[in-house]
């Protein structure tokens, strides 16, 4: 497997690039608009062909660069089931797989940032967690039908079950930090190792984050697969 993590520094969004080098064929998970160059000059770099973008979620702080990769290199988009998006070309379900030649990725859902999340467990070793599971955080649950109860639940009743060598991939890191494990997580995550259910949703619930900057202009493209000339028509 060919395995690149990306980074966009003005979301502090990591993208993923997966790839079977046999095959050739690739996926990008969490593409950002303004990276779409960075990522098609590493494609022909590697002499990769883009099969798939991925989201693991509807996002808020950046708008997904799947649009202009379907119309520069004819790959299919791919979004969780229930999302909010009439533009995709397949929805994935709890526990569905995607082939990417011999990569097997497993969709594993994991709702309460927004209503509609997934995670990626690739070749049962990568998990790309998106905005659920952080670094020694979490995902904020005060909008887009998050709930923080239900992200507890998702976190540790799918995610903390998982074997403690399996590496974490977040979806953001504002702290320079790139990975961890299933297993530092559980000990040294803050907001969930040795909390309750209970103590979780106050912690939670009494964040008063302020909104994403680009969330007003994110959300509207991001819900069409990142095409802004519909937004501003």
């Amino acid at each position: 497997m060919l395995f690149r993590q990306l980074f966009d520094p003005v979301t502090s969004t990591y993208t993923y690039l997966v790839a079977d080098p046999q095959t050739a064929e690739a996926v990008l998970i969490d593409p950002v608009l303004e990276q779409v160059e960075r990522d098609v000059t590493l494609l022909n770099q590697l002499g990769l062909t883009l099969s798939y973008c991925m989201e693991t979620h509807v996002h808020a702080d950046h708008i997904t660069g799947a649009a202009e990769l379907r119309k520069r290199t004819g790959c299919r988009g791919v979004v969780p089931k229930q999302a909010q998006i009439d533009c995709a070309d397949r929805f994935i379900s709890d526990r569905d797989r995607l082939q990417v030649g011999a990569v097997e990725i497993e969709a594993i859902a994991t709702p309460g940032h927004t209503d509609s999340h997934m995670a990626y467990l690739i070749d049962g070793t990568h998990l790309l967690t998106g905005d659920s599971l952080l670094i020694r955080g979490c995902g904020r649950t005060d909008f887009q039908g998050g709930d923080a109860g239900t992200l507890f639940d998702a976190i540790t009743q799918r995610l903390f079950t998982l074997p403690d060598s399996t590496v974490v991939y977040p979806g953001h890191d504002y702290q320079g930090r790139t990975v961890s494990t299933i297993g530092e997580e559980k000990q040294w995550n803050l907001r969930l190792a040795g909390q309750s259910r209970d103590a979780f949703i106050q912690l939670m619930n009494g964040l008063n984050l302020p909104d994403p900057k680009k969330i007003a202009e994110a959300v509207q493209a991001n819900e069409r697969c990142g095409n802004v000339a519909s937004v501003m028509a």
